[in-house]
């Protein structure tokens, strides 16, 4: 009778076992199912463009054929000053857009997270308003406003005592505008990311301060700043790509002048690419902007993300 029952519970627990694995398994296929369409999707328009943006740096294009010359394009890009100008105006774009929208943002963020909820939403729809606009309405905007014969902005330097203005005309002037121009449309999303990461801090960690005599500048600097590193990570990384990737307002607002003064990386490959008809330098652009973007990158990562 023993052996008996000893046989029965192992078959039971076989099949309890048996029957375990199945339902694992059937739960990682339907996950599987779930991700595949995604996978799908980010193998066909993402990784599988890349390499072929790869490729095509090697090749050059011809009327009836690709003809590889290995780094040929690249030797082409370094030895002209007009893409060298170009690196250095994207390095700067980004890193002074960059820097305004999270010093900024910071700013705007500490001074309004802990007022009445009407006054944080006033500030923060405010802030996004220029976000909602079109990038091409918006350029159109500042180009009437900019514009050095009859623009507003013209007009009053000049009630000012400041004649013949041009500021997307001046080799000295033009970067620093167009820069100030997208800041003003990238910062408002900056602003709610970080309100919104503040605004989820518990109370427990001021009530403390606050009872160990902590003002309110060692509250910002201890408490809320270190708290919203994963956001100042975050909103870091996807301006240096979102950065990396403006076209609409160079050429709107100057179209790489003057005399090629604000000419960018991403401006370089749509003329090689769609003006020239030069597929593999532009590629071969394409190539080191993934490079430029990594390299701002993984900075920021191994300053924001160690723990």
């Amino acid at each position: 009778m023993e052996v008996s029952k000893h046989k029965v519970v192992g078959k039971e627990k076989k099949k309890w076992f048996t029957r375990s694995k199945r339902e694992e398994l059937k739960e990682e296929l339907i996950g599987y199912g779930f991700v595949l369409p995604q996978l799908i999707l980010f193998i066909m328009f993402i990784a599988y463009p890349v390499l072929e943006g790869f490729k095509m740096s090697l090749f050059q294009q011809t009327y009836v054929d690709e003809v590889f010359v290995g780094f040929e394009n690249y030797r082409q890009l370094f030895s002209d000053p007009v893409f060298i100008k170009s690196v250095f105006n994207t390095v700067l774009f980004v890193v002074g857009i960059v820097a305004l929208t999270l010093i900024f943002g910071l700013f705007v963020a500490t001074a309004i997270y802990d007022k009445s909820s009407k006054y944080v939403s006033f500030i923060r729809g405010s802030y996004y308003l220029p976000v909602m606009i079109s990038i091409v309405v918006m350029s159109m905007v500042w180009n009437f406003l900019l514009n050095p014969s009859n623009g507003l902005i013209s007009y009053l330097f000049e009630q000012v005592g400041v004649h013949d203005i041009n500021l997307l005309g001046s080799k000295t002037w033009v970067m620093p505008t167009i820069i100030f121009v997208t800041f003003i449309g990238n910062v408002g999303q900056s602003i709610i990311l970080y309100v919104a990461a503040m605004i989820g801090i518990p109370m427990d960690y001021f009530e403390a301060a606050e009872i160990d005599g902590a003002t309110r500048w060692q509250r910002i600097t201890k408490i809320l700043i270190p708290l919203v590193r994963p956001t100042t990570l975050y909103l870091t990384i996807i301006n240096i790509i979102a950065v990396l990737k403006i076209f609409v307002v160079i050429q709107l607002l100057t179209g790489g002048g003057p005399n090629n003064a604000s000419v960018t990386m991403m401006y370089y490959l749509y003329q090689n690419a769609f003006v020239y008809n030069n597929t593999g330098v532009a590629a071969a652009v394409g190539v080191l902007m993934f490079i430029i973007a990594l390299a701002l990158s993984i900075p920021q990562f191994k300053t924001f993300g160690k723990k």
